[in-house]
């Protein structure tokens, strides 16, 4: 079972678990640990068939590279999402809300931005193959578990995704410092995909000039900018409650 991908820490490995038992191949548990955690992981694995096997914490360190794995880490196989645009959008119901993520590079960010993206109901997140850090077992285990349910579209030349969004009628909408319209003023209530940029450099010049829109988030603390989980949050849990009070819709 060499070509399963690791995933780590418990959140990770139940969700996986809950979500997807057939693709868990199997999982490593600390012998040590006999605590409440781990007697329910192996109940739920026991209950999906799915092998535990006791191992020390140096195997399990060998496993993740070091990481942060609270005792526990499973082999699983890639889960099946749909990674093609056209195929994500004709399978949904409401109006279409993507999460576009211009370059991020940390995997801590990428995960947030996951488990965010699940939470306000994101149909797919897109990103750039390059430049950018994919979905990795540290990515999966700050998700956890949205990296299998939110589907991660990569794609080789982001300008030109964001042109083929356009013309599916999706309003295309950048958050940057500089936006001429505050968060709270925006109407966000029809198709649209949000554009955030990489930690730090915000937007490429590219990717900014095929923003219909650019919408700042409102501060008033010390700080000059939030980092690209943090802003996604603010600007979907906007996007989130105006779909849900049903905000009118009109776009220039």
């Amino acid at each position: 079972m060499a070509d399963g991908r690791i995933v780590y820490g418990f959140h990770a490995v139940i969700s996986r678990l809950r979500q997807h038992a057939a693709g868990v191949q199997e999982i490593y548990l600390d012998a040590s640990r006999n605590d409440a955690r781990a007697q329910d992981l192996t109940k739920l694995a026991g209950g999906h068939a799915v092998r535990i096997i006791a191992v020390d914490a140096q195997r399990l360190d060998g496993l993740t590279g070091h990481a942060r794995h609270q005792g526990v880490a499973a082999r699983v196989a890639a889960i099946p999402l749909k990674h093609d645009l056209d195929d994500v959008l004709e399978n949904i119901s409401g109006p279409a809300l993507l999460l576009v993520l211009d370059g991020v590079q940390d995997p801590h960010n990428l995960g947030a931005c996951l488990r965010v993206a699940d939470a306000f109901g994101v149909h797919a997140v897109i990103a750039p193959k390059d430049r950018a850090v994919g979905i990795t077992p540290v990515v999966s285990k700050v998700a956890s578990g949205a990296a299998e349910t939110v589907p991660y579209i990569a794609v080789t030349n982001l300008a030109r995704t964001l042109r083929q969004i356009k013309d599916l009628g999706i309003w295309i909408v950048g958050a940057d410092e500089a936006g001429a319209t505050d968060l709270y003023d925006a109407k966000l209530a029809g198709p649209m995909a949000w554009v955030l940029g990489a930690e730090g450099e915000g937007m490429r010049r590219l990717t900014r000039e095929h923003c219909d829109e650019l919408v700042r988030i409102p501060m008033s603390g010390s700080v000059e900018s939030l980092n690209v989980s943090v802003a996604s949050g603010v600007c979907l849990g906007e996007t989130f409650r105006q779909r849900r009070t049903g905000a009118p819709q009109t776009r220039p």
